[in-house]
């Protein structure tokens, strides 16, 4: 009996398929990372049918790699090793919603803005945005973070407890319904991040927050690079509490204006937004405008209306897209560094300047309010001196981003591309990690081949 007819019979016919369209759909991601297809697709639509298709699996020595909305960047969904993809799209219920707790408990395979929309009802939202339409399961296995993170904090600092399905069949739960606890190892954390490698979620308990009185967007312009960034760390430092400060370079604004039909000024820009009261938000917004002038800020602008701050931001998630819909016939290598706040202005202009020595195209973003940002650089596949080029660029940006104590990954997580930098970044602690992969999963089934080399 082959690999299919094994889960029909364990799940049934209507969870498991071979059918090539939806295989050639879990071969890959949103990455540029090389696609593979698996052998078999399964769509388990409880935890009892995770807890079979993992055992069945670990006894067979059959790789499985966990689906959500596939929105990743580096490669996490990708079957490199074959076997199982286990798409998690029927698993997409939420479960329980405690209004008066501030909490909701979800299954992984539900997007971001399906839970938003539902949450509303109560005043409430669920905070982490990384741009894409992404599951939660997927969120919790990267880390995610994305624009809201400088307010609200990254995956890890929303999530009190998963229900997670082990190698061995096992099911845990890694945390509680209290909003903190001494007790134990801190679990949540542990697989928070973990790619899929430890463990299938199949229930997840998050933080809920209530939707602010007033918000306003702002966005203002800098004759250079070095001054727009150096303006957000001065805004950082001065205590103002802002809820997003996004950097989007002069060439990301051109490819947002082709493909979002905006009109935005073409210069090095600060997207900005104030969550809280109307009287302290406006107060914040004529101390940020103070301080953004005097770096050189020569357009100022504000919004309160909601559709047109929801058009700023939109233009803002699609610049991947505006640029990888342009140019259908390149790739998009997206650099993912984070570094402390202090050591920000002089890496991003090195980063914008190395673009142009390396007569590179591409843009430079990201959420400089905790000291992220990303490369969105075009490169041609077919041209060996363009790859060769492309991955030089992204060494050298992660080696500085080391050198200044940062790290490879913000936000999109090892996967495939980040594997590379993992023992020059975390030394002897690697050792560890893979330590701690060998006790959970011994025969390296979940999700084979990322994060640790040579797995």
């Amino acid at each position: 009996m082959n690999l299919y007819e094994s889960l029909c019979d364990l799940v049934g016919k209507d969870k498991a398929t071979i059918n090539e369209t939806i295989l050639r759909h879990h071969s890959g991601d949103e990455s540029h990372h090389l696609k593979v297809e698996p052998d078999v697709v399964a769509f388990p639509e409880s935890t009892e049918d995770v807890m079979k298709i993992v055992t069945f699996a670990n006894e067979h020595k059959i790789p499985i790699v966990p689906y959500g909305a596939g929105s990743g960047l580096e490669g996490q969904a990708i079957p490199i090793k074959k076997g199982i993809s286990m798409s998690l799209v029927r698993m997409s219920s939420i479960v329980e919603i405690k209004p008066e707790d501030l909490t909701v408990t979800v299954q992984p395979g539900i997007t971001r803005l399906k839970l938003n929309d539902e949450l509303k009802k109560y005043g409430l939202f669920f905070p982490v945005d990384p741009g894409a339409d992404a599951s939660i399961g997927g969120m919790a296995a990267t880390n995610a973070s994305g624009t809201l993170a400088v307010r609200y904090g990254v995956m890890r600092d929303q999530i009190l407890n998963m229900e997670v399905v082990l190698a061995d069949g096992r099911v845990i739960e890694t945390g509680s319904m209290a909003k903190k606890s001494s007790s134990g190892y801190h679990l949540n954390s542990l697989f928070i991040g973990s790619e899929g490698t430890l463990g299938i979620f199949t229930k997840i308990t998050l933080k809920l927050h209530g939707i602010p009185e007033n918000i306003i967007a702002a966005r203002c312009t800098f004759p250079s690079i070095r001054s727009c960034v150096d303006s957000a760390a001065a805004i950082l430092t001065a205590g103002i509490p802002i809820a997003r400060i996004e950097l989007v370079d002069a060439r990301s604004i051109k490819q947002v204006n082709h493909f979002s039909e905006t009109d935005f000024p073409e210069e090095h820009s600060l997207f900005i937004e104030f969550h809280g009261n109307q009287s302290g938000n406006e107060e914040d917004v004529d101390f940020v405008k103070a301080i953004v002038e005097d770096m050189g800020s020569s357009h100022f602008v504000f919004e309160t209306d909601s559709l047109k701050r929801a058009h700023l931001w939109k233009a803002r998630h699609d610049l991947h897209y505006a640029f990888s819909h342009s140019y259908p016939n390149l790739s998009i290598l997206s650099t993912d560094v984070c570094v402390p706040i202090s050591k920000l202005p002089e890496i991003v202009e090195y980063t914008r300047n190395q673009l142009d020595t390396y007569g590179l195209d591409g843009g430079v973003l990201g959420h400089v309010g905790d000291g992220n940002f990303h490369t969105a650089l075009l490169y041609n596949p077919q041209d060996p001196d363009d790859i060769a080029k492309a991955n030089q660029f992204n060494r050298e940006l992660v080696s500085y981003a080391l050198k200044v104590g940062g790290t490879c990954t913000g936000e999109h997580g090892v996967g495939i591309g980040k594997i590379q930098f993992q023992k020059e970044e975390h030394g002897t602690a690697l050792d560890v990690m893979t330590s701690i992969k060998k006790l959970f999963d011994p025969s390296d089934i979940l999700n084979p081949g990322k994060i640790f080399p040579n797995s």
